[in-house]
Formats: structure tokens, C-alpha cells, sequence
């Protein structure tokens, strides 16, 4: 979660003014404020969420020890690839996230029948890696989602109309499911170079090669 700080600074004179910062993530706004307040000259400190949701330093910092032990922070990297000769799709999906204070990564891919397009191979794979996220008992968190599909993340965010009816109809079931665990996307789009790891995922599902495994890891986003 991402909030923004809002407090008044007192100069030893007495003199005030207002700060508001921009959104930063709920742990850095915390240790900002602590900081703040241990100059002993700052008061009225309240975090405003998304939704103009008034957190308190306490508050706050009972969401933090709260979320510790569930999957957060997370990042999801998606792919898919679509073979025009076996008419078979491979999906790929890499989820970097937090638990417990470890930086894990799990990965995941699969191969499937009965898709047209590559376009469809893509949303699948969203799809794919959002059913692990379910699995993983995420639920009412903010998610970034980064791929290399333009037409998939321009698609869902609003930005580009969806006139086909296979995507649209896939649209509309990652949109079901995101709603369904209270997901709030951060999209964003990558060059196939940043994607490589999904990629590669969704090109050993092609190959054969099926991969489930979850790892302790440095991500550096």
C-alpha cells in the first residue's frame, strides 16, 4: 500500500507550515515519520491511502506487522508465446514478493491447447500467474503487473478500446478475478529485454519443460 505523509513543521520560534509528500510505500512513510518526530518539532502527522483513508502513525504501524507474515510487495512479470505450427501456447509468469522479512520469487509455467492468438497466449498467462496469486493467499493488496504485451496492459487499463471478442471475453475474466481478490493493478510496460525471465518461462513451456518452483531471491524491480 502507498501513502502520502501530511504534517506541520514548528520552527523553535514558532513558526508552521504544512508539508504533504508524494505517495511513497506505507514502511518508508513510517520510518519518515518516526524520523520526523524524533526532531520534536513537527505535529498533526496523518498517512492518506488511495482513497483519502486517514491512517495514524499507529495504525499504520499495525498494518505493517499485520501483512508481515502474508505475501506482499508483490511484482508480477507475465508472457506468453503462441506457436502457429502446433497451435500451442506457452505461459510463463515470475511473482517476486515479500514474507516473513525473505524476498521470494516464484515461477511458474505451463503449456495449453485450444487458444488463436498470440494476444490470447499473453492474457492467459496473466490469468496463469493471477491463479498463484490466489493460491498464495493474496487478497486486497495493491499488485504491479509488468509485461512486454502492449495490447494486453493497454487493453486493461483503459487506454486502447477492446474491439475483439476472445479478448475482450479474456479481459473481462482477469478483471473478474482481480475483483474477486480485491487486487488493485499497477500495470506496466516493458521491453521483451526487462521481460526475459517470463519469456524464457513461457518458451521452456513450449519446449516441454514445465517449471513450479518457489526461492529466496534479490530483486532489484
Amino acid at each position: 500500500m502507498k501513502v502520502r505523509i501530511e504534517m506541520t513543521y514548528k520552527t523553535p520560534k514558532g513558526t508552521e507550515a504544512y508539508f504533504k509528500s508524494e505517495d511513497i510505500r506505507a514502511g518508508e512513510a513510517v520510518l519518515l515519520a518516526e524520523d520526523f518526530e524524533r526532531t520534536g518539532r513537527i505535529k498533526n502527522v496523518v498517512f492518506l491511502d488511495k482513497y483519502d483513508t486517514t491512517w495514524t502513525l499507529k495504525d499504520l504501524n499495525e498494518y505493517i506487522k499485520g501483512i508481515e507474515t502474508e505475501p506482499h510487495d508483490i511484482t508480477v512479470y507475465f508472457d506468453g508465446g503462441y506457436d502457429l505450427k502446433t497451435r500451442e501456447s506457452g505461459l510463463g509468469c515470475a511473482i517476486y514478493y515479500t514474507q516473513n522479512g525473505k524476498s521470494l520469487r516464484l515461477r511458474k509455467n505451463a503449456l495449453v491447447e485450444q487458444l488463436g492468438s498470440n494476444n490470447e497466449a499473453e492474457y492467459a498467462a496473466l490469468l496463469l500467474a493471477l491463479q498463484e496469486l490466489e493460491d498464495l493467499g493474496v487478497h486486497h493488496l495493491p499488485v504491479r503487473i509488468v509485461g512486454d504485451s502492449q495490447v494486453v496492459i493497454n487493453q486493461l487499463n483503459g487506454e486502447w478500446p477492446c474491439l475483439e471478442e476472445e479478448l475482450s471475453n479474456w479481459a473481462d475474466r482477469v478483471e473478474t478475478k482481480l475483483d474477486q481478490l480485491g487486487i488493485e493493478p499497477e500495470y506496466k510496460v516493458v521491453s521483451r529485454k526487462k521481460n526475459r525471465e517470463a519469456d524464457r518461462l513461457a518458451t521452456q513451456a513450449l519446449e516441454g519443460t514445465e517449471i513450479t518452483s518457489t526461492s529466496e531471491t534479490k530483486h532489484e524491480g
